[in-house]
């Protein structure tokens, strides 16, 4: 591909559509020109732009999405199989177990919801399929990483921003890959008030018939709920239940 074959002011306007999310969900132009890299003057228009055709509301300071630009993730995420696929297991699990439960892919430094059921929020932002998260703090992260090999998960998280969302936050490189090999030999991640305080984690990967992981499967509880080990015992079963499940579903 040449670069006669890209159109740059749509690279530049993709940019800032990733710049918003659910902890940064309203943005200045000042702020979407220093997460881009864009000069103010781009990032004004880029922004302008997508308030014109309707993808962001604009109050004279701060510009948020809409619920058009949807439109642009949900139908590639609805013409993936595996949300589809998942999407009852989750519905059943959650009821089973009385907790909110997930699927997520790994998207570059990133976790990526594909799909949700929710029992009840646990956590201060929402999260549905196409919220992201940091891999390295995360249990779907952590069981993700776990499944390439070494050298690739570590390139993963060094290139991670580290930056600690709460005072229990591993921040070292080394400790986060330390963690990773436990998941490895355990075949399950555990969180503990590393990305929000208050919150643990239980994650397993989501395997094909080939024995590939290609997802991870998990569920969020509030920390007062369990001391950690009896998260496993308790949640445990019911998510190796459903992985087991999925196995012989997912090609």
């Amino acid at each position: 591909m040449n670069n006669t074959d890209i159109i740059a002011s749509f690279a530049k306007g993709l940019r800032v559509l990733e710049c918003f999310g659910a902890e940064h969900p309203r943005l200045t132009i000042a702020d979407v020109a220093e997460a881009t890299g864009l000069d103010r003057a781009t990032a004004r228009r880029c922004l302008l732009t997508l308030h014109k055709f309707g993808y962001a509301e604009y109050d004279g300071k701060f510009f948020g999405l809409t619920p058009r630009v949807l439109r642009l993730g949900m139908g590639a995420l609805a013409a993936l199989p595996l949300p589809q696929i998942v999407q009852p297991w989750l519905d059943q699990l959650s009821e089973q177990i009385g907790q909110s439960v997930s699927t997520s892919i790994l998207d570059g430094t990133d976790i990526v919801y594909v799909a949700r059921a929710a029992q009840r929020r646990v956590m201060s932002i929402g999260l549905m399929p196409g919220s992201r998260l940091p891999a390295h703090c995360t249990s779907m992260g952590r069981v993700l990483l776990a499944a390439l090999p070494e050298e690739e998960a570590r390139a993963v998280v060094e290139a991670s921003d580290l930056t600690p969302r709460t005072p229990y936050s591993l921040t070292d490189p080394k400790d986060i890959m330390d963690t990773i090999a436990d998941v490895r030999v355990n075949g399950y991640a555990v969180i503990d008030q590393e990305v929000e305080l208050g919150l643990r984690s239980l994650a397993v990967p989501v395997y094909n018939a080939r024995g590939k992981v290609i997802a991870a499967l998990n569920t969020g509880m509030a920390a007062i709920h369990s001391e950690t080990r009896k998260i496993v015992n308790d949640y445990l079963p019911a998510l190796l239940k459903v992985q087991d499940g999925l196995r012989r579903m997912v090609n």
